[in-house]
């Protein structure tokens, strides 16, 4: 077995190959950051129509280029498989599979469980394998590394294991994968020092943390911080709409205060891979110690109910001017869960969709990103609906803005649709027609 010391200078001789399993958001962009730092970079998928389009140096994500792939592949450092055997020639495998909830709202380990036995059979003496999927602490220690260890060998004496949260925000403008500062918790003092020499050689700044249980948790936080505050702001948009108060003009004179105020903007519900999901793993972890989380399940509760909300803005509106929500046409303006991107997750534009057909509404979507909706989880359903153009809302009774491009123009919106139902502040000005909610 190599040392940590030989391991560590096999890194910065790049003399190594990077095995990435999880060719999604979070995956592929890690897996460009070390290709253009002159790694070697396997990507591992059970997807084979992404495994055909990486070798094929061709993008299925809106905001990573087709040249960046091209270009990694081309020069020989990217390559993508569905072959878990090829485990045994990796130096670092980085575990990025998606972290989901039941039904229930209890942890979904499939995905990791699924990896962990996947790879089993193929772990080597002087591997370092690193989770980033966002999960409850105690998930490397009591999942992960005890079904690798039915390979016979033992972590952090045969192979080093760590938790690196990833921290994606796609198409952030300001940040990316190779800028974000990446925290860091290796199971013993060598896997430690092992994580840290591999993401030091891609991320401005690594953040050492004592544990992997530590680094999990910092995670939570993170995205429970988000949480809490974005549900008190859309709490706080209801009870001011009842005010005849605009929620978006006191937020706006709130930020100019320097100092003990952050800005957070209300919307139509919570939506991506992180927000609406990972704070509900610390509340299943809590009950293994008897305890309650009244500010996540709170925050829940109050986010969760955001769509119907718009829904039942949409149905005053409507009434005011003597007209039914049922038999209504109806478009949803905004397809994506964030501005910019053309990733669905969660996306509460799918739940306002349901919503609005279950009371009778014909609803169609526009969205410039997302020509057609993709198959998720739990709205199988609308999978195939197609993007319809806004240049013809006039046909619509109303249309509710879920989601603010930056390319889109609402004047033809503004034009054209007898009532717009804006949940983004996406329209500046005052329109008869346009209501916020």
């Amino acid at each position: 077995m190599a040392s940590i010391e030989q391991f560590i200078e096999s890194i910065r001789k790049h003399d190594i190959t990077v095995g990435i399993i999880g060719l999604g958001y979070v995956g592929l962009p890690l897996a460009l950051e070390f290709c253009e730092k002159k790694h070697k970079v396997t990507g591992f998928d059970v997807d084979a129509s992404k495994v055909e389009k990486i070798n094929s140096g061709k993008s299925y994500i809106k905001h990573i280029s087709q040249e960046r792939i091209g270009k990694a592949v081309a020069d020989g450092l990217f390559i993508a498989t569905d072959d878990f055997s090829q485990i045994k020639d990796m130096d670092a495998i980085l575990i990025c599979v998606p972290t989901p909830l039941t039904q229930y709202r209890d942890p979904d380990m499939t995905y990791i469980v699924n990896t962990a036995k996947a790879i089993a059979p193929y772990i080597s003496e002087g591997q370092l394998v690193t989770l980033e999927s966002t999960t409850y602490p105690g998930t490397t220690r009591e999942v992960l590394i005890p079904i690798l260890e039915q390979s016979g060998l033992k972590a952090g004496v045969d192979f080093w294991v760590s938790f690196s949260p990833e921290r994606e925000d796609p198409n952030n403008p300001n940040f990316n994968t190779a800028t974000i500062p990446k925290v860091v918790g290796g199971y013993t003092e060598d896997c430690q020092k092992a994580a840290l020499a591999l993401y030091n050689e891609i991320i401005v700044k690594t953040v050492a943390v004592s544990s992997c249980d530590v680094a999990e948790a910092t995670k939570l936080l993170e995205n429970i911080f988000r949480s809490v505050n974005i549900a008190m702001v859309n709490e706080l948009k209801m009870i001011f709409h009842k005010m005849d108060i605009d929620v978006w003009e006191v937020i706006e004179a709130a930020s100019t205060k320097p100092f003990g105020y952050m800005p957070f903007y209300p919307g139509p519900g919570l939506g991506g891979h992180c927000i609406p999901i990972d704070p509900f793993y610390l509340t299943w972890k809590a009950k293994e110690f008897g305890l309650s989380t009244r500010f996540i399940e709170l925050a829940g509760e109050i986010n969760t109910q955001m769509p119907e909300y718009v829904v039942h803005r949409a149905m005053e509106e409507m009434n005011e001017q003597g007209k039914a929500l049922k038999g209504s046409k109806v478009l949803i303006v905004g397809l994506a869960y964030k501005n910019d991107v053309d990733d669905t997750r969660e996306s509460p534009a799918l739940v306002l969709i349901n919503l609005l057909e279950a009371k009778g509404a014909i609803v169609d979507y526009y969205d410039p990103y997302i020509p057609e909706i993709p198959p998720t989880r739990e709205h199988k359903h609308l999978t195939g609906r197609k993007s319809v153009s806004m240049d013809q809302a006039e046909h619509y009774d109303f249309a509710v803005i879920s989601t603010r491009h930056k390319i889109d123009d609402y004047s033809v919106l503004v034009e054209k649709c007898p009532l717009i139902i804006d949940t983004r502040n996406a329209i500046d000005g005052h329109h008869e027609n346009v209501k916020k909610a």
